[in-house]
C-alpha cells in the first residue's frame, strides 16, 4: 500500500448521486472510478425508474455549476411556480411562490431516468472517469494512506487502491456495514405509493401537500411534453406521492384504477380537478435513517447511504445533491490532499447541521400532522394561517425548503433570494 493508488476516488454507486458526484468531478483532473451494479436501461435498476423527482431550485444550482442543467432541462422538466398546503379536514392552508422566494422557480419536477440519461452521457464523455457496470464493490478495508477496494465482475473479482472511497449505494448498503459505519434506523410504518394521474384541467405549475392523518399526499406537476404511456401529451398531469400507513398499502395498490381515482379524489379533493387514468402503481417502505459519522479513514458515505428522510416536503434526493456540492468543493481546493482525514472533518463540519435540520423539519411535520389531539390540531392550523399571513414566516419556511443557504459560494447563483446566507 506504499505504492501510488490506481485511483484518487472510487464511488461506489452509479445512481443519482454517485452518477452526480462523478459530474461534479469530470473537470477536477482527479482519476475516478464509478463501479455500478445495475444498468442504465435495466428494468432492475432502482435509480433510474419511472418516477420522477423534485429538484429544489439550489438543485438546480448544482446541476448548473456542472454545465449540465441545460441538458436535464431539455429532457422535459416541469418547473414548480407555487405550492398549495393543506390540512385534511381543517382550515389552515399555506400558498408558497416563486414570486415570494425571488427565484424563476421553487423548483423542478423531473423524470429521474432523462436525468440518469445525461448523467451517465457525461460521465462516458469525461476522459477522467472510469466507469465499471455492471460491477460491485464486495469489501474494502482503510489504512492512514489509501483504502483498498475489491470490485466483482461477474466471477472476476480485482483489488484495486484509492485515496477516498465514496459510498454512495443507497439506503440499504452493505458497503457501508463491511466498513463499520453505524446506524439509526426508524421505520414510519408507511409507505409511500406512486403513481401518475391525469386532471381534467391544467396544473399551471403548482404543487399540492396536503397532510392526512395516515401522512402526507403530494401532487407534483408533470411536464407538458412529457409522454405518458397510452396517453400522449399534455400539461394536466400530477405525479403522486401518497404515503399510507402499511397496513393500507397492499389494500390500496389491490384497488382498480376506478377505485383508486375515488379515494384519491375523496382524500384530496377536487382543488386540482377531476382525476382519472391512473398509471400503475408502486410503494416504497419509509423510514429514518443517520449514520451516526459519515466519515472513516479515506471513506466516506453521502446521499441516502447516509441518511434517509421522509418524502414529505421533498427533500431527500436535495439532501444528497448538497452532499455532493461540498465534497466536491473540497476535492477541487488544491490545498487538499484528496481523502486524508482533515478533508474528511471538513466535509462533516460543514453537513452535519443542514443534515440535522432537515431530518429533524421532516420528521416533525410527519409527527405533527399525524397527532390527533385537539391542542397539537389548533397549533398546526394557527402555524399554517401565520405562514400564509406572515412573511417573515414564510421566508424562513422557503430558506428551509429550498436550501439555498446550504450551497457552497462557488456553486452558480448560490445566494438565497429569501434571506442573508450565513457563513459556513
Amino acid at each position: 500500500m506504499s505504492t501510488a493508488p490506481d485511483y484518487d476516488i472510487i464511488i461506489a454507486g452509479g445512481g443519482l448521486v454517485g452518477a452526480s458526484l462523478a459530474c461534479a468531478l469530470s473537470t477536477s483532473g482527479k482519476s475516478i472510478l464509478v463501479v455500478e451494479s445495475k444498468s442504465l436501461d435495466s428494468g432492475t435498476q432502482p435509480s433510474y425508474d419511472e418516477r420522477t423527482v423534485a429538484l429544489t431550485y439550489s438543485s438546480r444550482n448544482i446541476y448548473a455549476d456542472m454545465d449540465i442543467w441545460h441538458r436535464i432541462e431539455a429532457e422535459g422538466v416541469q418547473p414548480i411556480l407555487d405550492i398549495h398546503v393543506s390540512s385534511l379536514g381543517h382550515f389552515g392552508q399555506a400558498h408558497l411562490s416563486c414570486a415570494q422566494a425571488g427565484t424563476p422557480a421553487l423548483g423542478y419536477v423531473a423524470p429521474v431516468r432523462a436525468i440518469g440519461a445525461v448523467l451517465w452521457e457525461k460521465i462516458r464523455q469525461s476522459p477522467n472517469i472510469t466507469l465499471e457496470c455492471p460491477s460491485t464493490v464486495t469489501d474494502a478495508t482503510s489504512c492512514n494512506t489509501c483504502c483498498q477496494v475489491m470490485v466483482a465482475t461477474g466471477s472476476v473479482v480485482r483489488t484495486c487502491s484509492t485515496r477516498l472511497l465514496v459510498v454512495a449505494d443507497g439506503g440499504r448498503s452493505t458497503l457501508a456495514g463491511i466498513l463499520g459505519f453505524r446506524c439509526n434506523r426508524q421505520p414510519y410504518a408507511q409507505s409511500a405509493i406512486l403513481s401518475m394521474v391525469q386532471s381534467d384541467r391544467p396544473h399551471n405549475g403548482r404543487a399540492y401537500e396536503r397532510f392526512t392523518p395516515q401522512g402526507p399526499l403530494a401532487l407534483l406537476p408533470h411536464h407538458a411534453g412529457s409522454a405518458l404511456p397510452g396517453q400522449g401529451f399534455g400539461g394536466q398531469h400530477y405525479a403522486v406521492v401518497w404515503s399510507t400507513a402499511d397496513a393500507g398499502v397492499a389494500r390500496r395498490l389491490e384497488l382498480d384504477d376506478q377505485a383508486f381515482v375515488r379515494e384519491l379524489q375523496e382524500t384530496f379533493g377536487y382543488r386540482a380537478g377531476a382525476f382519472s387514468l391512473p398509471t400503475p402503481r408502486k410503494a416504497y417502505p419509509l423510514s429514518r435513517m443517520q449514520v451516526r459519522n459519515p466519515v472513516r479513514k479515506r471513506a466516506v458515505l453521502i446521499g441516502n447511504a447516509a441518511h434517509c428522510v421522509h418524502p414529505v416536503a421533498g427533500q431527500g434526493f436535495n439532501l444528497g445533491l448538497r452532499d455532493i456540492a461540498w465534497l466536491a468543493e473540497l476535492l477541487r481546493e488544491p490545498h487538499r490532499e484528496t481523502g486524508d482525514t482533515a478533508m474528511l472533518e471538513a466535509y462533516k463540519r460543514n453537513r452535519s447541521a443542514d443534515t440535522r435540520r432537515v431530518a429533524r423539519f421532516t420528521h416533525s411535520l410527519v409527527g405533527c400532522f399525524a397527532n390527533r389531539s385537539r391542542i397539537v390540531t389548533l397549533g398546526r392550523n394557527l402555524g399554517l394561517f401565520m405562514t400564509e399571513h406572515l412573511p417573515p414566516v414564510k421566508r424562513a419556511l422557503l430558506r428551509n425548503t429550498m436550501g439555498l443557504h446550504e450551497l457552497p459560494a462557488r456553486t452558480g447563483v448560490a445566494q438565497d433570494p429569501a434571506g442573508s446566507r450565513p457563513h459556513p
